[in-house]
């Protein structure tokens, strides 16, 4: 893997938020340059998801009805889900998590809806935003290393991304995002 400080997130775009009570739906559109096969796989096994996920998973999340294990990188924090829902390569669903993929000139339009309490909806903005441009990366050929977690907070440009975030949100930043 290629070194990250290699790499620098571009402007906060793609996002938007959906609020309802406590747990609002934070939207983010982004454009691969791969086929929706290709994104499906990264979407779903183990071995693609421990090189750009914010979690590592212990089984496919391919198949509806896998009950998997995920454990968030750089915590302590493991849950089971289930996967709700996996139409390959168009949708999967599990917990508050739903991925849209639809072909789209020549590539893929990757769709992620995630309910987020909305006290940490920009810190969840930056962390997907990163999350996907190491994906990219990754399915490009030339990956750079899992930017997730802790130290995604700690990653030049997490910052960044998280105030440019909350202000498209017209949110207050989090305390306690700062390095």
């Amino acid at each position: 893997m290629t070194n990250h400080e290699q790499y620098t997130p571009g402007p906060a775009s793609g996002a938007q938020v959906r609020k309802g009570g406590e747990k609002w739906t934070l939207v983010l559109v982004r454009e691969l340059r791969h086929s929706p096969e290709l994104v499906w796989q990264a979407l779903t096994e183990p071995a693609h998801l421990r090189h750009w996920a914010p979690f590592d998973a212990d089984g496919s999340l391919g198949t509806a009805g896998n009950t998997v294990k995920l454990t968030w990188v750089g915590t302590p924090t493991t849950f089971e889900t289930t996967v709700t829902q996996a139409e390959a390569p168009k949708v999967l669903e599990y917990d508050d998590i739903r991925w849209e993929l639809e072909a789209f000139d020549g590539g893929t339009r990757l769709t992620l809806s995630h309910n987020i309490d909305h006290r940490f909806i920009s810190w969840g903005a930056a962390g997907w935003h990163i999350c996907f441009d190491v994906l990219d990366h990754l399915l490009s050929g030339n990956p750079v290393r899992r930017i997730a977690g802790a130290e995604a907070m700690k990653f030049d440009g997490w910052q960044r991304l998280s105030a440019e975030y909350a202000k498209q949100f017209g949110i207050e930043t989090p305390a306690g995002g700062s390095r």
